[in-house]
């Protein structure tokens, strides 16, 4: 079963969707695949600065 999703509005330069619809026609996988797997990198990339929660090792030192 597919994720409920929530819609927002992004805005890119006209080459990023001049490349992103070209990269749609050759996949036929819809751009908005692509603007999520982007965010999903993003924050990979970026984890370390997002809140997480204590390891256990960190929960015992306090």
């Amino acid at each position: 079963m597919a994720r409920k999703k929530i819609s927002t509005t992004v805005y890119i330069t006209p080459e990023q969707n001049e490349q992103l619809k070209l990269l749609h026609e050759r996949t036929k996988v819809p751009v908005a695949v692509y603007i999520r797997e982007g965010i999903d990198l993003v924050l990979e990339r970026h984890k370390d600065e997002l809140p997480g929660q204590l390891t256990l090792d960190a929960a015992t030192e306090r």
